[in-house]
């Protein structure tokens, strides 16, 4: 049984996560995190049916009183990063769907990792369907070399870029950088409308009411465009499969990897 606790229980993406936990044969969840819930119990809060699991208001005081082997993080960037260091120097094992950490936090984290032999799994989003698009945008970028990211969310979603819009681009650039056309220093007009340039590549992040989470990537040559996207639904079930086989093959490998394919066989 791979005992497992959940930073950010109660939440949208959590609770789901929660539920797919308890029904897993292969799984045990010990505890969860929630400030609005602490010293309730989440099978109560979440109606599990009778099991006996502690919320606590921190990661300190969960780490003292329960015993896991994977932590799966669900919280805003700078609490989760807290979370995932001090899981890290227990040497156990963490799952980050925290959308927001950026690839100088990834560096601290892996070194960490390696020093506490231990390993973290960062997926900017559990959907399968994200996860092909991460992989036909790869394709794509070997053979254009003009790109570029937009993502969409809610009006209230305070990353920006997305856990998701950042991981594609670290991934893209990693490939083959995009050509630049015209440079930042070239431009006229107000430079920030060309969004965010992140490892050379445009990101532009949309924040509206009416829109859920999209990604888009979309490529060009002379006369034609390439766009492959995923749009989400209202609900975070799509996310639970995902995280699910995140927890189980984390404890595979040593150190850390990012994207949940680099666990799947493809």
């Amino acid at each position: 049984m791979i005992k497992v606790f959940i930073a950010g229980a109660t939440g949208w993406a959590g609770s789901e996560l929660s539920k797919g936990v308890v029904q897993n044969k292969e799984m045990e969840l010990v505890g969860g995190i929630s400030r609005k819930h602490k010293g309730e119990n989440l099978a109560d809060v979440l109606n599990l049916g009778n099991f006996d699991i502690p919320i606590f208001e921190n990661i300190e005081t969960a780490l003292a009183k329960t015993d896991f082997d994977v932590l799966v993080d669900y919280t805003r960037p700078e609490i989760g990063k807290k979370n995932i260091i001090s899981t890290i120097k227990k040497g156990k094992a963490v799952v980050v769907g925290t959308s927001g950490l950026t690839n100088e936090d990834y560096a601290e984290i892996e070194k960490l990792a390696l020093e506490n032999n231990t390993s973290v799994l960062a997926v900017g989003n559990f959907a399968i369907t994200v996860v092909l698009l991460q992989k036909f945008s790869e394709m794509a970028a070997k053979y254009i070399p003009n790109y570029e990211i937009i993502d969409y969310a809610h009006e209230d979603k305070i990353d920006s870029p997305s856990g998701t819009a950042r991981e594609l681009a670290h991934r893209l650039s990693q490939i083959k950088k995009p050509t630049v056309h015209v440079s930042d220093d070239e431009l006229i007009g107000e430079k920030e409308s060309r969004g965010a340039n992140l490892e050379g590549v445009h990101v532009h992040s949309v924040r509206l009411p009416g829109h859920v989470i999209s990604i888009e990537s979309i490529f060009g040559l002379k006369d034609e465009k390439l766009t492959i996207r995923h749009d989400s639904g209202s609900s975070a079930e799509p996310y639970v499969k995902g995280a699910l086989l995140a927890i189980e093959k984390v404890r595979t490998f040593k150190g850390l990897k990012r994207g949940l394919d680099t666990v799947m066989d493809f």
